[in-house]
């Protein structure tokens, strides 16, 4: 009979209601939360993964994705990586966090252990961070894959080289490759082992005495690039080199020797035609120096007619002796005319 009269009392009761209101507000959002998070909470339970459901509300605040997280510690458990490498779910959080493929490195831990690969976790989530696939870097590492040189993608050309005696050859190579994860950071990518094969097929083709031997023997190629170390500050190890294309181009040598005697004729040319220029400006020199000199002749023999009648008007030559220089003059003009030459005038 009493507890009717308080439950009377308690319903008129205001702040009653306001806690009966909180405590349903309350329960609501545990529901709530509770069924959000029930089956990645359940799934932790029933795998020991090791993840609590506050663990799970805090994900949330943090900016992370629980079921990533989740899905990705429930691998590292089933697995046992937790048994042999330190990764608990505030590890993974922070791989995640700092911007990596938490799912990614898991399974490449999970397949570098089933293949006795050397990876510790700490070396997967750097590789990670630092741009490369770890998981296919792990795959490489099991499965070597095959780099066609040069890269058909950028080049669809051929490695061209000249052999010692001349002749061209245009060569494809094909290198196989693995992941060599010691070198993984910071080494060199694929496109650096194509320009380093590359180079070595010119250069190992450029030093043969002649193409034939490059043709009976394309293995020999192989052998000289393999054994000049390619690999070396490389993301990769060169497992082998193999010449899968080779053929027969110009005759760079002959050609080479063509180019060079036309540009030696044309030398010769030019230094023939500077000559004969040189000559015909001398000729031409010396001609102007016959006209010169015949100038001095006309202006010596226009002196005579002067000299003789200055010779007159002292008396030192006479009429006779006048004569007598006629005379002379004139069997000399026929003489020259005789001879073909041209009579030199005088007076």
């Amino acid at each position: 009979m009493n507890i009717i009269p308080a439950l009377v009392i308690f319903a008129q009761s205001p702040a009653a209601w306001a806690g009966i209101v909180i405590i349903l507000l309350f329960v609501v959002i545990f529901l709530a939360i509770f069924a959000q998070f029930a089956s990645l909470w359940l799934q932790c339970k029933m795998t020991k993964a090791g993840i609590g459901l506050v663990d799970l509300i805090t994900m949330r605040f943090r900016k992370v994705n629980p079921t990533v997280i989740v899905r990705s510690m429930i691998m590292a458990v089933q697995a046992g990586l937790t048994k042999t490498f330190p990764i608990t779910h505030s590890k993974l959080e922070a791989h995640y966090l700092a911007g990596g493929n938490v799912p990614n490195v898991i399974r490449a831990l999970i397949a570098a252990q089933r293949a006795e690969i050397d990876l510790n976790w700490e070396t997967a989530q750097a590789i990670d961070l630092a741009g490369r696939d770890v998981l296919d870097a792990v795959r490489t590492s099991v499965y070597p894959k095959v780099i066609d040189c040069p890269d058909p993608k950028r080049s669809a050309g051929t490695l061209d080289a000249v052999a010692g005696d001349g002749i061209q050859l245009c060569a494809r190579g094909r290198v196989t490759v693995r992941t060599n994860l010691a070198q993984l950071i910071g080494g060199a990518t694929e496109e650096t082992v194509i320009a380093r094969v590359g180079q070595g097929i010119v250069q190992a083709i450029g030093s043969t005495d002649s193409y034939k031997s490059v043709l009976e023997n394309p293995d020999n190629i192989s052998k000289i690039v393999l054994g000049q170390g390619l690999e070396g500050n490389t993301a990769y190890e060169i497992v082998s080199i193999d010449i899968a294309d080779i053929d027969v181009g110009e005759n760079i040598g002959s050609r080479l020797q063509a180019d060079q005697a036309e540009a030696d004729m044309r030398v010769a040319q030019a230094k023939a035609e500077q000559l004969r220029a040189d000559q015909t400006a001398r000729e031409q020199e010396m001609i102007a120096r016959i006209q010169q000199n015949r100038a001095k002749v006309v202006l010596a023999e226009a002196q005579v007619p002067k000299a003789v009648a200055d010779a007159f008007a002292t008396g030192r030559l006479g009429l006779l002796d006048y004569y007598e220089l006629k005379n002379v003059q004139a069997d000399t003009s026929m003489r020259q005319s005789i001879a073909g030459a041209s009579p030199s005038t005088g007076d």
